[in-house]
């Protein structure tokens, strides 16, 4: 076992440094590494036990579901509004569609056609973050759409993969019991999310000063395990009990901390679920069935750019931003994956389902960072060929949309979480009632209420801004970046990129308005105003500085030197501190030595320097080589 672990591991590290190194998915990586050791590219399988893989796939499915758990918020949901809601309804039921058609042009049956539908509705969220975070994109208001329609999709994926369960079980589409099952799951979901959200945060609350990493960390992988076994038990897949105690955990203050800390375990087991999937890819395969996966890459890619941009439209947001939208959504990824293995499990696809879908996601990952350059050409295309009539259209849509979902932004969760207080009354009324709902209450808006103490512009302001075309961005200055240090008169940020910086959150302290001596330190998180080109142009002066830091160093560092003061030097005769050797050569003289004398330690500042005087200083070499010379 520990061989083969070992083999797995080495493999997917090297493969996913080559693909680190060509600027690829690491995924990718993960996937080549598991066709190398699997049993059909080399001849025989590298790994003894193949059993072993594939468990330890199955735990990683769990950390990838417990951690998409993490990163996902049922109020997020509720808050973000028609824009993600109406964009993956289209997307999914489009895509679906698309999927099933395909499937039934190619010959297959009705159970592959279904599944195959349901591998083709949902993006990868793994590479969509990825694909945007690499291209320096984060930050765009694009982003934002498609991490809110992941979001939708993440969800509705959950429920699918239990529909799916109970189709492929019962080989029918029975109405009755499709409605049953989604009441049973929307019922689990939500008493687990309410006795989750009273029970934990308040535990991690009271325990919290015995709760370092290590025990956090123990305690976390516990409560998803926990709830993996509740959910088997009830009759859910594992997958939907590990995602149900992340997003319960996403609710907690510490969302964040266990977050970080599970990150090394998803990683681990991640890539050895992907290492798994890739032994399973037989090449000749991928030959033989060459024409299905050339169709359904293309359905892929056209259909979530066609889709994904219409929906995105139709929720009211402007041409530009849902093209972006569509040209970064054209790919499948992990839920495609573990509803291929769902249905290989149940034995109610054929073999050839699985390796064609994998091929298709690794040709629509390989693809995305291309196709999401495409979508300003398309843009300028569109525009030229765009008549008036429509183009007012357009916009008179997008306000129209724009104005109403701002009016209902502030209250969109609002009537769920009555109506979940109300049931909660209704249904238990007992003694401590009231108390039990304070907890709740008070743990379902405790994270809400820390982002808002350190969000970096008041929500109001924010809104307001987004009517005008101005977008908020916030960026953290890192420790090695060449911005450290300065002041913004010096960077000359907004003659430089149009950007205004409208507020400087230093701990927890909020700097507004900062004027041009105020100073950028590392750790600041920098909340910016302006446009996509505005953000963009600042990210990349941002980035500039990063690479020069390595160069800059030699200048900046912080180092030991002395100089030997001549008699036409402007500092002979002057005092130490009327010698401005602080304020011009910004440095500290730490001793002094004068010849046939005695040595200064920290000398007294009214000390008259003079002629042959060797004064050691502490500074920046090249600002203090610029004053003594």
């Amino acid at each position: 076992m520990i061989e083969d672990l070992c083999i797995i591991m080495l493999t997917a590290g090297i493969t996913s440094l080559l693909f680190k190194l060509f600027k690829q998915p690491v995924v990718l990586g993960y996937i080549v590494a598991g066709m190398l050791v699997g049993p059909y590219v080399m001849g025989e399988s590298w790994i003894n036990n193949a059993e072993n893989a594939a468990t330890w796939g199955e735990i990683g499915v769990l950390f990838l579901l417990f951690s998409l758990g993490l990163e996902f918020s049922f109020k997020k949901l509720l808050k973000v509004g028609s824009t993600a809601i109406i964009g993956a309804g289209v997307i999914v039921v489009g895509m679906m569609t698309a999927g099933m058609l395909t499937a039934y042009a190619l010959g297959w049956d009705g159970m592959n056609a279904l599944f195959l539908g349901g591998m083709l509705c949902m993006s990868s969220t793994t590479i969509v973050f990825k694909a945007i975070e690499e291209a320096g994109l984060r930050s765009h208001r694009f982003a934002g759409v498609c991490f809110g329609i992941l979001i939708v999709e993440d969800l509705f994926a959950v429920v699918l993969m239990v529909l799916l369960s109970s189709i492929a079980v019962k080989n029918t589409f029975e109405g009755e019991e499709l409605l049953w099952q989604v009441a049973k799951l929307v019922l689990y979901i939500a008493l687990w999310f309410v006795l989750g959200i009273t029970l934990i945060p308040t535990f991690l609350k009271k325990f919290k000063k015995y709760l370092n990493d290590e025990t956090l960390t123990i305690f976390s992988i516990g409560l998803c395990l926990g709830m993996v076994l509740l959910a088997v038990q009830s009759g859910f897949s594992s997958a939907l009990g590990a995602f149900v105690m992340g997003s319960v955990l996403a609710e907690t203050i510490d969302a964040e901390r266990i977050e970080h800390l599970v990150q090394p375990m998803k990683n681990i087991f991640g890539a050895i679920f992907f290492v798994s999937v890739g032994m399973m890819i037989n090449p000749a395969l991928l030959l033989q069935y060459w024409l299905p996966i050339t169709i359904i890459t293309l359905v892929v890619i056209v259909g979530q750019i066609l889709f994904g941009s219409i929906g995105t439209l139709l929720s009211g947001q402007p041409l530009r931003v849902a093209l972006q939208t569509g040209f970064s959504l054209v790919q499948i990824g992990e839920f495609a994956f573990i509803i291929a293995n769902l249905g290989q499990n149940l034995k109610v696809t054929d073999s050839s389902l699985y390796p064609i879908v994998v091929a298709v996601s690794v040709i629509t990952t390989f693809l995305t960072p291309y196709i999401m350059k495409l979508a300003y050409p398309t843009l300028a295309f569109l525009e030229s060929h765009m008549s008036e009539e429509t183009r007012k259209m357009l916009d008179s849509y997008t306000e129209k949309r724009k104005t109403n979902s701002s009016k209902k932004r502030a209250t969109w969760a609002r009537p769920a979480i009555r109506l979940m207080k109300m049931l909660l009354l209704h249904l238990a009324m007992a003694p401590g009632i009231n108390t039990f709902l304070r907890l709740f209450n008070d743990n379902l808006y405790a994270r809400e209420r820390l982002a808002e103490s350190k969000r970096g512009l008041e929500r109001e302001i924010e809104n307001s801004l987004l009517t005008l075309d101005l977008h908020i961005a916030e960026v953290e200055v890192s420790a090695n970046s060449a911005f450290a240090g300065k002041a913004l008169k010096d960077l000359g940020i907004r003659g430089k990129t149009g950007a205004n910086i409208v507020r400087i959150i230093r701990g927890g302290i909020n700097i507004n308005i900062p004027g041009g001596n105020h100073r950028l330190y590392p750790g600041d998180r920098v909340i910016l105003a302006g446009s996509d080109t505005d953000v963009a142009a600042f990210q990349k002066m941002l980035e500039t500085s990063l690479s020069n830091t390595d160069t800059d160093n030699n200048n900046t560092s912080i180092i030991l030197d002395n100089f030997t003061i001549k008699a036409d030097s402007p500092l002979c005769g002057k005092s130490i501190i009327n010698s401005s050797i602080r304020e011009k050569g910004n440095c500290i003289v730490m001793g002094l030595i004068r010849p046939l004398d005695d040595f200064y330690t920290n000398p007294d500042p009214n000390i008259i320097i003079q002629e042959d005087d060797i004064i050691i200083v502490a500074g920046e070499k090249q600002k203090m080589q610029e004053f003594f010379s």
